[in-house]
């Protein structure tokens, strides 16, 4: 079974797809993560994450094993992904490493922008997660606090407003629900409201196709 879970930044989907992963003993993928190590690798070559060049090399080269999340969660590499994200070149060069993560068995859930649009077309449930941009600048901000980061959160809802706004309107894989996709609201639900809900769209997803 592949899980596709999409949705704009800070609107629960990573932790819910953590979840949904372990409820269903699937493996999981951010692939926030794997745009962020690009960015990363750029910030840590002295580049800039515009420059197309150094990001396909850079995304070329990547190893997952390596990754830190808590350094990769950090505000300016997460504002630098969302630049590097929308450069063509670097979406090609990591769609058969999402692809193939997602074909093996005994399947995935995988999160992002474009799962369930772009990478996994053919998944079995689509979950589009989202929130208001107040709260989830709220989340982030809170996400910073316990990191130990001094952060405003008036910047991160500027920062995720002019991410919402790249992300939608970029030519690549603009964000966007599926046609098939489930929408999520998240905004008045805490993270084991959001998980029973998920939840209940799978089960109710794999009922309807003689899978319950």
């Amino acid at each position: 079974m592949i899980v596709a879970i999409d949705g704009p930044a800070a609107s629960g989907k990573g932790t819910l797809g953590k979840r949904l992963a372990a409820h269903y003993k699937l493996r999981h993928l951010d692939t926030g993560l794997i745009y962020r190590a690009v960015a990363k690798a750029l910030i840590d070559a002295g580049r800039r994450p515009d420059e197309v060049g150094p990001a396909v090399e850079a995304a070329k080269a990547l190893d997952p094993a390596r990754f830190d999340e808590i350094v990769l969660k950090g505000y300016a590499v997460g504002e630098a992904a969302s630049i590097v994200s929308a450069i063509p070149q670097v979406r090609a060069a990591l769609l058969a490493f999402q692809r193939d993560f997602a074909a093996k068995a005994p399947g995935a859930v995988l999160d992002g922008r474009d799962i369930g649009t772009v990478i996994c077309p053919q998944a079995d449930v689509k979950i589009f997660v989202t929130a208001t941009p107040e709260v989830r600048a709220r989340r982030r901000a809170a996400e910073f606090k316990r990191q130990g980061q001094t952060i405003d959160e008036a910047a991160v809802l500027a920062d995720i407003l002019r991410r919402d706004e790249r992300d939608t309107n970029r030519t690549a894989a603009p964000l966007k629900p599926a046609a098939d996709a489930h929408l999520l609201d998240t905004t008045h639900l805490d993270i084991d409201a959001a998980v029973r809900a998920a939840i209940d769209i799978v089960e109710a997803t794999r009922a309807g196709r003689g899978n319950g």
